[in-house]
Order: C-alpha cells, then structure tokens, then sequence
C-alpha cells in the first residue's frame, strides 16, 4: 500500500494518553521477579555479554536514537542492555500482543532504565499506541521482529523515516514484507535482514522455535506427543526444527508445502508429505509455520477430528483463518484451560486453539532458550553498529549481514562451548583459490 493511499487518523484519547508516558507496563511491582529472569538468561547469553562489555568501553551507539519493535522476553532485555550500555538512546515495544513477560518489562524500566511500552494481552489500540510511541521517538536505528515499524514509516508515520540509517529486521515474516516493498519499488531506507545470517536462521529458527513451539504446546495442552499425528504446514527453518523436535518425540509427522523442492526435502528426511486437506482428517495436533496468511482454512477445520489441537507458530496470527473458523462453529469458549479456546463445530468436533492463533512458543510458554538468541541478538547488536559505521555508505535495499560478523559470532560461540575448529594450511588456502592445480 502506497502512503497516499492510508489514511492517517489522530490517535485515539486512550493512545494519546499512553504517547504522554515515559513508560508503559503491567505493574512495576514486578520488577525484581524480572530482574532475576534477565540475569538468568544472560548466564546464557555469553557473546552477547562479551559484546556488552566492549559496548560499554567505546560506546559506538552514543547519541543514536533506536526504536525496536522485538518480542519482550528476558532475552530481548539483555539485547536492550548491551544497545544502551553502547550509548543509545532506547526505546522498546513489544512486536505481539502475548509476547511480553510482564515482570521483564518492569525490571526493563526500573532497573535498566529503557523505555518500555508493552504489556502481555494488551489490546489493538494500546499494541498501536505502542507502536506509535517507537516510531515518535524519532530513531536512527530501528529493529523489528515482523516489519510492523518499518509498515508504519512507509505507511501512518512516514515523517519519522528521513533520519532513519537502517532498519533491522529479525524474523522470516519480516523479511518477507521487506522484500516485497523492495520488488515493488517502494522500500525508502535501508535494511538488513538479519533473520537471513546464518547464525540466526540455522539456529534460532531451526533449534530455537523447534524447542520452544514443542514446549508451548505441551505447557497449554499436557498432551503426550508420541503416538501423534502431528500436521506441520510448511518445511523452512522453523518448519524443520520443529518436525525434528516432534519425531524425537514419537510424534508420526506430516509436512504439507507448497514448495517443491522443501517438500522433496521433507520426504527424504523421512516425513510424510500431502496436502492440508489430505492432512486435515488424520492429524491430531497442527502447527503452522509459513510465513503466510490462511494456511489452515474453514474447509481444512471442518474435516478435523474431534479435540484436534491447532496452532501457530509464524510470526502472525492470519496463518490461521480464525475469523472463518469463528463463522463455522456454532460456539466458541475461550480459556477453557489457560491459553486455549474451544470451537464447536456443527458436527459436535471440537477444535482446540491454543493462544488465540498467536506464537504459541511465546504466547503459551517462554520463547527461545537464551543460548540459541545469544547468536540471534550478537547479531542484532554488531549489525546495528556497522550501520552507524558505514551510514553514509548503505544503499536503500535489503542488504545481507556482512560476513565477517556472522564467522566474529560463530568463533566466539565455538569459544564459549569449549570448542575448537581447525583452520586452512596455506597449501589448502592456494588450492581453494586457484584453478591450475589439477588431481
């Protein structure tokens, strides 16, 4: 959408309330619970730290707005300590309406003193409020985990993108927005795609939500995997990890693609592959994973079995058609255990929803661990950095995080686990270089 085509209404009483505050969370009272979880995390979260420290000693985001638009966990808080212990002027909102941990926002503004407008559930008009907070901050740097400030820039808030140097952008949803501005000619600043390094997408995406999507469906349901017919709708990074994750769990795993080759993939590594609608009447738990928007439709609810559990763990809610399954059913309870909504259908099956369609790793557990996003936000952090570095350099494009940060990342992580790698003789370094020598 072009930015002459949205209309651009004055905030809401209840948002220009928020936009008066320095600060928006839950309750302060609990910030000490939140300090505990950051600091646990960051036990974890060695390169990160390593960074922090040498942030602190030459402070080369001094002076530099930054807005981020990230999910607001323990590990994010650790991010946001070492962006302003580098010197930058912060300010935090949550990138989903469940993913925030409320005592982490607390412990954010109380104990770290960052700007934090998030809070766990938190409606349509605040989660906007929220946004329009980042975006009047008027930043340099932004980081977005689904491009939802750099949609506001291009769209409602297009005066506040002229002093951007770059935006950074953390999940596959995102990058997918980024690049279709960029197809259409529209992108106006210039981004990096750090979902795309491979110290993010081979570990976080892969490792990461395989874990924690696993975890958060067994936290909101208690439901024994092994045995199960578990539907995963798409085989990219994610998709893989958790198919990985619930066949080590006993699970029996359809994959359902749209893309050839990843389906080819998915069969080779032992999984069955079949369309939704093949999928939709044997599987007992469904996630998706996509990307997209509508990948399980009413035609797929209306085939499940009885007590089939379905969620979501792409970055957006519209992976899952709720809005038609809502129509379909002739009641629909919510909560009716912690974090799941019951839809009856006319049939008298039940479909079991788990946290609104939201990321379910997130909205029903606890996210990433901390050791797999020390990769994902050393990367952030560095990424940002070269920005400021080289602004007057950076193309309006999406540009790909420069090499050397990505094997900087990967040694010290090595270094951290206690491992070593070897490295190339100057024989082996000629013969890789060269085309003369034969065998």
């Amino acid at each position: 959408m072009s930015p002459s085509k949205v209309k651009k209404s004055k905030p809401s009483a209840k948002a220009q309330a928020i936009l008066r505050q320095k600060y928006h969370v839950c309750d302060m009272a609990l910030a000490a619970k939140g300090k505990d979880r950051i600091l646990w995390a960051d036990h974890d979260m060695p390169v990160l730290a390593m960074i922090r420290e040498r942030f602190a000693r030459e402070k080369p985001l001094r002076g530099k707005r930054m807005s981020a638009c990230l999910h607001v966990t323990a590990e994010t808080a650790n991010l946001m300590r070492t962006l302003k212990a580098g010197g930058a002027d912060l300010v935090l909102v949550a990138s989903n309406p469940l993913s925030t941990q409320d005592d982490v926002a607390a412990s954010l503004v109380k104990d770290f003193g960052v700007r934090t407008y998030s809070i766990k559930g938190e409606d349509r008009d605040t989660y906007y409020a929220h946004l329009d907070a980042a975006m009047r901050h008027e930043p340099m740097i932004t980081m977005d985990d689904g491009a939802d400030l750099v949609h506001g820039l291009h769209t409602t808030h297009t005066r506040f993108a002229k002093g951007i140097i770059a935006s950074l952008e953390e999940t596959t949803t995102g990058v997918i927005r980024l690049r279709a501005l960029e197809r259409q000619g529209q992108l106006t600043l210039p981004v990096f795609a750090v979902n795309d390094a491979e110290t993010k997408h081979l570990f976080d995406n892969r490792y990461g939500t395989g874990q924690s999507t696993l975890d958060g469906i067994i936290r909101a349901t208690d439901v024994l995997i092994a045995g199960r017919t578990v539907v995963v709708a798409g085989y990219g990074w994610c998709g893989k990890g958790f198919a990985m994750r619930a066949k080590g769990h006993g699970a029996d795993v359809v994959i359902t693609e749209v893309n050839p080759v990843r389906a080819i993939e998915a069969r080779m590594d032992g999984f069955r592959v079949m369309t939704m609608a093949q999928a939709a009447p044997i599987g007992d738990i469904f996630c998706t994973v996509t990307g997209n928007m509508h990948v399980i439709r009413p035609e797929h609810f209306a085939k499940m079995k009885d007590h089939a559990i379905v969620c979501n763990s792409g970055h957006f809610d519209i992976e899952l058609d709720l809005k038609g399954l809502g129509k379909l059913a002739k009641k629909v309870e919510k909560n009716v255990v912690a974090f799941v909504d019951r839809y009856t259908l006319p049939s008298g099956n039940r479909i079991m929803v788990i946290a609104e369609g939201r990321l379910v790793n997130l909205g029903a557990a606890h996210g990433h661990p901390a050791s797999v996003m020390d990769m994902s936000f050393a990367t952030q952090a560095l990424t940002s950095e070269f920005a400021i570095k080289n602004a007057k350099k950076l193309t309006v494009t999406v540009h790909d995080v420069p090499r050397a940060i990505e094997e900087y990342i990967a040694n010290m992580k090595l270094m951290t686990m206690g491992a070593k790698i070897d490295k190339l003789t100057p024989d082996q370094k000629k013969y890789l270089s060269s085309w003369t020598m034969g065998t």
